[in-house]
C-alpha cells in the first residue's frame, strides 16, 4: 500500500512524535525540580560541551561573565517584543533584578538541565529527518512536505526561545510560551502523520451521528486547550509563590481565580470525554480506531484528575507536577488525533496530485 519511502517517512514521523513527548517529560522534570538554571548559559553548559560535576571545574568568575551576556541578550529580546507593541513586558524584562541573580552550582540540577537539552537536540535531529523524508510527498501530497519543513522552522524558534528562558532567569510567561509552542510542534507532527497514513483507514460514513460526534470532539479539544492555558496560569502563580514567604501547604489556597477556573474546566472536560466515549462505543463497529483513542483520551483525563487531586491535597509534590504536565500533553495529542480521525476523508492536496499525474 505504501512505497518504501513512504513507510520510512511514517516510521520516522511516528518516532519523532514519541521523542517530542520525551522532551516534554524532560522539561517537566526540569521545571518541577527547579533545575532550569542548572546551566546558566546556552547552548553550552558552563561553556563546556560536557557539564562539570564539581564546583572546582567551574570557569573563573563565571557569574559576572554570564550575567553580562544575559543582559545583552535580554536587551535584544526586550527590543523585539517592544516592536510588537508589548512595551510593558519589555520594560519588566529590562528592570527585573532577579534576572541578574545567579544560583549556586548544583551538580544534580546541572545534569538534569543538560539531559533536557540533549533530549531537545535529539528531537531536533528527528525533526530534520522528518522534513528531509517528507520531500517524497512534494508531488503527491504537498501539504505533508510544507508542514514538515515548517515544523522544523518552528523547532528552531523553540530552541531560540529556550535560550531566552535561560537568559531571563526562568521568567514564568516565557516558560509558558515555550510550553505551548511545544504542544504546537507535537500537533503539527501528528497532523503530518495523519495525512501520511490516511490511505490505510476505512472511510467513515457521513451521517448525522458522525457529524454530531465530530462537533463534540471539537468542543472537547477547545475546552482542553483553554484548560491548559489556565493550567499554565496556575503554574505561573506557583512559580511566584515559591519566591514568597508562604508555606508550601498554602500554595493552592493562595492561587485564586486561575485555579478555580482550571479545576472547573477539568470537570467539564471529564464530562465531555465520558459522553464522547459513550457515543462512540455505541458505534464501535464503524469507529474501531476512533473508539481506541477516545478510550485513551478518557483514561488520560482521569489520570489528570487524580494527579490534580494529589497536587491539591499533598502540597504540590514535584513528581505530581511532572506527571500532570506530561499527561496533559499526551491528552492534547490524543484528542487532536481523535479529531483528525473523525474528519471526513479527503485528499491532502488534490491539485498537487493532478499536477503530479
Amino acid at each position: 500500500m505504501y512505497s518504501a519511502a513512504e513507510k520510512r517517512f511514517i516510521r520516522i514521523n511516528r518516532i519523532t512524535i514519541g521523542v517530542l513527548f520525551l522532551v516534554i517529560l524532560a522539561g517537566g522534570v526540569v521545571r518541577s525540580t527547579g533545575s532550569g538554571m542548572g546551566c546558566p548559559d546556552w547552548p553550552k553548559c558552563f561553556n563546556r560541551v560536557i557539564p562539570p560535576t564539581d564546583v572546582s571545574q567551574l570557569p573563573a568568575d563565571y557569574e559576572t561573565h554570564y550575567v553580562e551576556g544575559r543582559i545583552e541578550k535580554n536587551e535584544r529580546f526586550a527590543s523585539l517584543i517592544e516592536r510588537f507593541g508589548y512595551h510593558k513586558l519589555a520594560d519588566e524584562i529590562r528592570h527585573d533584578e532577579s534576572i541578574l541573580q545567579h544560583e549556586e552550582f548544583n551538580a544534580a540540577k546541572t545534569w538534569t538541565e543538560y539531559i533536557n537539552r540533549l533530549a531537545g537536540v535529539t528531537a531536533g535531529f528527528f525533526m530534520l529527518f522528518t522534513a528531509f523524508y517528507s520531500l517524497k510527498y512534494w508531488k503527491k501530497k504537498r501539504a505533508i512536505t510544507i508542514w514538515s519543513v515548517l515544523n522544523l522552522i518552528v523547532v528552531v524558534i523553540q530552541a531560540w526561545l529556550g535560550s531566552i528562558v535561560v537568559s531571563t532567569n526562568l521568567t514564568p510567561w516565557v516558560i509558558t510560551v515555550h510550553m505551548l509552542l511545544a504542544l504546537v510542534i507535537v500537533c503539527i507532527a501528528i497532523q503530518t502523520y495523519y495525512w501520511a497514513t490516511q490511505a490505510s483507514r476505512v472511510a467513515i460514513p457521513q451521517n448525522a451521528a458522525f457529524r454530531s460526534i465530530r462537533k463534540l470532539a471539537f468542543v472537547g479539544l477547545i475546552l482542553l486547550v483553554v484548560q491548559v492555558v489556565f493550567g499554565t496560569d496556575v503554574r505561573e502563580v506557583i512559580d511566584h509563590l515559591k519566591q514568597q514567604p508562604i508555606e508550601r501547604s498554602n500554595w493552592i489556597t493562595s492561587i485564586g481565580t486561575p485555579y478555580h477556573v482550571h479545576r472547573f474546566l477539568a470537570y467539564v472536560t471529564l464530562a465531555v470525554s465520558i459522553y464522547l466515549y459513550y457515543r462512540m462505543r455505541k458505534l464501535e463497529g464503524q469507529f474501531s480506531l476512533q473508539v481506541k483513542y477516545a478510550t485513551f483520551a478518557l483514561v488520560l483525563v482521569i489520570l489528570q484528575m487524580v494527579s490534580g487531586i494529589v497536587l491539591a491535597r499533598f502540597s504540590v509534590p514535584a513528581f505530581a507536577q511532572t506527571f500532570h504536565l506530561v499527561a496533559a500533553s499526551l491528552l492534547v495529542g490524543a484528542h487532536y488525533y481523535l479529531l483528525l480521525l473523525l474528519s471526513p476523508p479527503k485528499s491532502v492536496d488534490r491539485s498537487a496530485e493532478t499536477r503530479g499525474n
